[in-house]
C-alpha cells in the first residue's frame, strides 16, 4: 500500500508496510500514482501526453525500472504480511508493565470540557489512601513477570491534592525496587495550581516526566480552565510552570493543551507557549460529546488541516532561527520506526497497562474509569473480567474492517480504544474524525523529517 501527497513543495511517496519514504519529482510522482492501474505502455502514453515535449517514452520506461527495483527491494508497494500475526496476539501471554494511579478523584479546577467530570469520573470525590496505593504497586510487581522496567503515572483529577501520598508511594516503590530487581519510572500530570518548591524539587528528583496542563493564550486557557469561583487559572499557573521548567533542566516534561471548537487556530496557542519559553509541547483535540458546545465539528476539519501545516512550516522556520521546539505528534522516527510488535498490538490498554481508582478497581485506561461495562477487576483479586481483557488483546488496526485499506494503520495501530468506544459504541469501532486528524499529523511529521534531511 502506498500513500502519495504533496506538502511544502515536496512530492512524498510513503510505502505503508515498509515505512520507506521517497521524495520524487513531478514525473516520478505521476508514474508511481498510475503504474499499478496501467500497463507500461499506457503509463508512457499518459505521461508523455501530460508532459508533452518534456518527457520521452524512454524516460518513462527508465523510471518504471526504478520503481520495479524499489518494489523488489521491499521499499515500494510492499505487501501487508502482518494481519495473521495480529490475530495471534489474543493467545499471547501478557505482563503488566504500567499503571495509571488515580490518586485523586477530585480537582481544584472546574473545567467544563473535562472528560473525567471535573475529576470525579461520574462518581464521588475520593482520594487514594496510602494502603491502596501500596497494594497497587505490589500488584504491578506481582504481575510484571520478568520485566524490569515498570511505569507509574500519578493522575487525577488533580494528583497534587493528594501530594503526601504521592511522595510516600514513590518512597515505597524505591524500597521495592531493591527487593525485586525492578526499576520504576514515574510520571505526574498536573494543572499546576498547587505547584510549590517542594513539588518542583521532588518532581525534578523523582519524576521521569511531568505533564503540565496549559491550553495556550490567556483568553483560550481561561475559557474552560476555571476554578469553582469561575476565575481563570492562567495567571496562577503560567509563572509556576515557567519556574518548574527552568529548574527542571534537561529532564523530560510536556506542556499539554487541549483545543476545542473555540480555538481552531490552535497554532497560535502553541506559538504562544513556545514564546513563553516552553520547548516540549503537545496539543490534543478535545474529547467530549458531539452535543457539547466545545466539540469540534465537521466544518472545523479543513481549518485544522491547515493549522497542522502552518505548525510544521513554522517549526522549520524557528529551527533555522535557533528557536526550535518539539511537538509531540510530530515526533517520528523514519530510520527505525515503531517496532512491529507495537505496530500491531496497539497501546496495551487493558493488558499491559491499566488504571487504578482510589478504591483499587482496575480499568483498561483512565478514559474507561467509572464505566461498569469495562471494570476489569481490582488490585486484590486481579483481573477477573477476562472476556473484556481478551477483547482488548485484539484491539488493533486489524480488528477494524474500516482500517483495512488505510495507509496510516501501522502508525496509529488502530487508534485510541476509548475514542473509538465513545464515537461508535465499541472499542473496535473507528473514531473517524480522529482518524482524519491523525493522518494529517503523520503527513506533516513525515514532511518535517524530509525537510530536515534536505537541510531545510
Amino acid at each position: 500500500m502506498v500513500h502519495q501527497y504533496k506538502l511544502n513543495g515536496y512530492n512524498i511517496v510513503l510505502d505503508t508496510c515498509s515505512g520507506s519514504v521517497h521524495v520524487v519529482d513531478d514525473v516520478a510522482y505521476d508514474i508511481i500514482e498510475c503504474c499499478k492501474e496501467k500497463t507500461a505502455e499506457e503509463t508512457a502514453d499518459y505521461i508523455t501526453g501530460k508532459y508533452k515535449g518534456n518527457v520521452s517514452r524512454e524516460d518513462v520506461f527508465e523510471c518504471l525500472e526504478d520503481v520495479n527495483s524499489l518494489e523488489k527491494a521491499g521499499k515500494l508497494f510492499t505487501p501487508d504480511e502482518y494481519e495473521s500475526m495480529a490475530f495471534d496476539f489474543k493467545n499471547r501471554n501478557t505482563v503488566i508493565k504500567a499503571l495509571c494511579l488515580h490518586v485523586a478523584h477530585t480537582c481544584n479546577l472546574n473545567c467544563s470540557y473535562c472528560f473525567a467530570s471535573q475529576g470525579k469520573y461520574h462518581g464521588e470525590r475520593a482520594l487514594m489512601s496510602l494502603d491502596v496505593g501500596k497494594r497497587a504497586l505490589d500488584f504491578l510487581i506481582e504481575n510484571s513477570g520478568n520485566r524490569k522496567n515498570l511505569e507509574v503515572d500519578f493522575f487525577g483529577g488533580e494528583p497534587l491534592m493528594n501530594w503526601e501520598t504521592v511522595k510516600s508511594l514513590v518512597a515505597y516503590a524505591r524500597e521495592q525496587e531493591k527487593k525485586y530487581n525492578k526499576n520504576f519510572r514515574f510520571t505526574l500530570t498536573t494543572n499546576g495550581v498547587l505547584i510549590d518548591d517542594d513539588v518542583i524539587d521532588f518532581c525534578n528528583r523523582e519524576m521521569s516526566n511531568v505533564v503540565l496542563s496549559l491550553d495556550g493564550r490567556k483568553e483560550v486557557h481561561d475559557r474552560f480552565r476555571k476554578d469553582y469561583l469561575g476565575r481563570g487559572s492562567y495567571d496562577t499557573v503560567v509563572p509556576r510552570f515557567q519556574e518548574f521548567v527552568r529548574r527542571r533542566g534537561d529532564k523530560s516534561y510536556y506542556i499539554r493543551g487541549t483545543f476545542t471548537h473555540y480555538n481552531t487556530d490552535f497554532t497560535n496557542d502553541i506559538f504562544h507557549m513556545a514564546d513563553l519559553g516552553f520547548k516540549e509541547l503537545s496539543m490534543e483535540p478535545v474529547v467530549c460529546s458531539p452535543e457539547d458546545e466545545s466539540a469540534l465539528t465537521q466544518s472545523d476539519l479543513p481549518v485544522l488541516f491547515e493549522q497542522y501545516e502552518i505548525l510544521a512550516k513554522e517549526m522549520l522556520k524557528r529551527k533555522r532561527e535557533g528557536r526550535e521546539f518539539t511537538f509531540y505528534h510530530y515526533m517520528l522516527d523514519l530510520t527505525h520506526g515503531p517496532c512491529i510488535y507495537k505496530r500491531i498490538s496497539g497501546c496495551g490498554s487493558g493488558t499491559e497497562y491499566m488504571a487504578v481508582t482510589p478504591t483499587g478497581e482496575l480499568y483498561p485506561c483512565h478514559q474507561f474509569v467509572g464505566d461498569p461495562k469495562y471494570l476489569l477487576g481490582n488490585i486484590y483479586d486481579g483481573v477477573t473480567n477476562k472476556e473484556v481483557q481478551n477483547e482488548f488483546k485484539l484491539c488493533n488496526a486489524y480488528a477494524r474492517s474500516e482500517c483495512a485499506d488505510c495507509w496510516a494503520k501501522l502508525y496509529c495501530s488502530g487508534g485510541c480504544a476509548a475514542n473509538s468506544y465513545h464515537a461508535s459504541g465499541k472499542i473496535t469501532g473507528v473514531y473517524k474524525y480522529g482518524c482524519e486528524l491523525f493522518k494529517k499529523r503523520i503527513e506533516c511529521a513525515v514532511m518535517l523529517k524530509v525537510a530536515e534531511q534536505d537541510g531545510e
